[in-house]
């Protein structure tokens, strides 16, 4: 849930480090000349050398900053670690929900009042539930911070789940909820989810059912704030007109009266469960496809090799091998991608596509010669090559091109403890991969039989 934003978060998280699809990104620069692409490059990969500070506040709280004094605007990025995984069995939904409410009234101000005074500061906030964390998004004028950090530490430290707000965010929710029972790609994912996590929470609708949302009570909403918002599960990036003493106090005046520790049940590992079909037979013109293979870890040693194999397949939009000979040689698809999905309790990589219904089966079976070939010979030195080049090259476009994507990116770097100077080892850390590894990699990753998800038209021998 947003306000007034519509999740800059999962528009901004970066794709190499902790997971996220990149699909807007990939069909932007599906349609981007290449000769534009090489000439925006060089100007954005120089912002890759940002300075990033660490804060740590009196009160103990770290963030990372980069101070950027040419706009009067500061914007914060937060997690802390929990999210929908954590919801108890029976109140599915509940973390969502109370991302919804967070500035729908906080200590002394109803939620009307309190969106009058957000306007008021000149402030966005936007707040959001995914399945291993809490986000929140925070861009100010650096003039009137003052009244805007006041309204954001109101939001986060004391918010009130009023009825009347609760039953109308429920019932928003509801809504959709509702909505998705009519639509085929939506009971397609939940059908797909609980076929490769089994029980586990990763299998749950994360917005919750009919029945579930019904359960949530005020006093609910209250308990899990306590137990998911506090200090030790807490990550923080700042990006803009801001100096480290000024954000100090910040930090403090927004999270220092939280509690000291979390109180959330751990969620266990899950291997996703392969070699399976699930098909969402539907009247449709054209066909979805999804395949799920092994993922890597973000920790794994191996993981550059994956991401450059993930490339070569299907994660660049202009030389990928299922680019070429799905769209370019054959036109069976507009678009069709490969990416690494990394949660912090199961990893996959996935591969997806949508074709014409009755050229569904051919492409189904063009991808896995694709897949099978790039298993059995390996990715080329070239290729190789090419692909080190373009993820190297293109990081500065994927999260370093705005203010939010470099606070999202850093926070990102904090949960995947990769380090302050991460962006600056990085090239080095891809360069250094060899062909052997990259090969190896492709075998690891691509020889298991995968899960396959289906929605539209019945496949001929599908089950």
């Amino acid at each position: 849930m947003t306000t007034p934003l519509r999740s800059d978060i999962a528009q901004a998280l970066p794709s190499d480090v902790g997971g996220g699809r990149a699909a807007r990104f990939a069909t932007w620069l599906a349609v981007l000349p290449l000769a534009i692409f090489f000439l925006i490059l060089p100007s954005l990969t120089a912002r890759a050398a940002v300075n990033i500070q660490e804060v740590k506040s009196e009160k103990g709280i770290t963030a990372w900053l980069v101070e950027d004094h040419t706009l009067p605007i500061v914007t914060l990025h937060f997690v802390f670690d929990g999210g929908t995984s954590h919801d108890p069995a029976g109140k599915e939904g509940l973390a969502n929900l109370m991302t919804g409410l967070l500035s729908e009234g906080a200590g002394d101000y109803d939620s009307d009042t309190f969106q009058v005074k957000l306007d008021e500061a000149g402030a966005e906030m936007s707040f959001n539930a995914w399945p291993d964390g809490i986000y929140g998004s925070i861009r100010l004028l650096s003039k009137r911070q003052e009244a805007a950090f006041d309204l954001v530490g109101l939001a986060v430290n004391r918010p009130r789940f009023d009825q009347g707000p609760v039953g109308r965010i429920r019932a928003q929710l509801l809504s959709g909820i509702i909505a998705n029972e009519r639509e085929p790609h939506a009971i397609a994912e939940l059908a797909w989810r609980r076929r490769l996590y089994g029980t586990h929470p990763y299998s749950r609708p994360p917005e919750g059912t009919k029945e579930s949302l019904a359960r949530i009570t005020p006093a609910d909403l209250s308990a899990f704030h306590k137990a998911a918002v506090a200090r030790d599960g807490l990550h923080v990036a700042v990006v803009g007109d801001i100096d480290a003493k000024a954000l100090s106090a910040r930090l403090d005046q927004l999270f220092g009266d939280l509690p000291q520790k979390q109180a959330l049940a751990p969620v266990p590992d899950v291997t996703p469960k392969l070699g399976q079909w699930t098909l969402v037979a539907y009247a449709l013109p054209q066909t979805s496809l999804q395949l799920a293979f092994p993922g890597i870890g973000r920790s794994d040693p191996e993981f550059y090799a994956a991401q450059l194999i993930n490339d070569i397949l299907g994660g660049s939009p202009f030389t990928s091998r299922l680019f070429q000979e799905v769209r370019e040689k054959r036109g069976l698809a507009y678009g069709v991608s490969s990416s690494l999905e990394a949660y912090q309790h199961s990893n996959t990589l996935l591969v997806a596509t949508s074709t014409r219904a009755d050229r569904a089966a051919e492409t189904l079976n063009l991808i896995r010669q694709v897949i099978k070939e790039l298993v059995d010979t390996g990715p080329t030195a070239a290729e190789l090559e090419a692909s080190k080049k373009y993820l190297i090259g293109a990081y500065a476009i994927r999260n370093l091109g705005s203010s939010r994507a470099i606070s999202a990116t850093l926070v990102r770097m904090q949960l995947d403890k990769l380090g302050i100077d991460y962006i600056q080892r990085r090239p080095a850390l891809i360069e250094q991969v060899t062909l052997d590894q990259v090969r190896a990699a492709a075998k690891k990753l691509l020889s298991a039989e995968p899960a396959i998800m289906g929605v539209g038209p019945r496949l001929a021998g599908v089950p």
